[in-house]
């Protein structure tokens, strides 16, 4: 479509460990059109975060192709990969993107580098954090954590937002509000693709994409 920002064609991952092979991903296709949320569902295993992670540049896909706006963003040297990465998506992971000797505030500032279109403390109310702009990660709650990093993922003004299960650690009441600001930021044009286990994630999105063994189901 004329309006996808992001999208992959027949992503094949392989992952070996002495004689095994594992086939990660089998042959997926996908897109993310500007102003769309897509959830991407599926069991453990089924390779949902290996896509993430290919679609974001973390990984290398061993056949296939990732397109941004018109440009190849795989098969592209690392530091391509990350400068891409850093100018143009916002990520989320289960692991965490902040670094651990900053503040909360400091990591915000450290991925706008000057170009901010809000200030860290605006990007902090959003989330319902402004009053732990100060602590380390260390000091935060796993909701926190989870809600600092989604405030650092978008204070680069991302054209997509990736999130690996942006409210696993999140009672009702913040899983809402971090929907509301997720659904509000595809309302603004940016295109959104969420990996999740949750039904109010779902329920937020325009599309869902199951994966079954590394294949998008039929």
């Amino acid at each position: 479509m004329a309006d996808d920002v992001l999208w992959c064609r027949d992503l094949y991952r392989f992952y070996r460990s002495g004689d095994e092979e594992t086939l990660a991903l089998r042959g997926v296709s996908l897109s993310v059109a500007r102003g769309e949320v897509v959830a991407v569902v599926g069991p453990s295993g089924s390779g949902k975060s290996t896509l993430l992670a290919c679609l974001a540049g973390l990984d290398e896909p061993d056949g296939g192709a990732v397109t941004l706006s018109g440009e190849r963003i795989s098969h592209r040297p690392e530091a391509e990969r990350a400068r891409v990465r850093s100018r143009r998506l916002g990520v989320v992971l289960q692991s965490g993107n902040l670094i651990t000797h900053l503040s909360v505030s400091a990591n915000i500032r450290l991925v706008q580098k000057g170009t901010e279109l809000q200030t860290p403390d605006q990007l902090l109310e959003q989330v319902g954090l402004r009053a732990r702009a100060a602590a380390l990660p260390r000091e935060l709650s796993g909701g926190e954590l989870a809600r600092a990093g989604l405030a650092v993922a978008l204070s680069n003004n991302p054209d997509v937002l990736l999130a690996d299960e942006p409210t696993g650690e999140l009672d009702g009441q913040t899983e809402q509000l971090v929907l509301d600001l997720i659904r509000a930021r595809a309302y603004d044009g940016r295109g959104v693709l969420l990996v999740t286990h949750s039904a109010a994630v779902t329920e937020i999105a325009d599309r869902v994409i199951a994966l079954s063994d590394g294949r998008v189901a039929a």
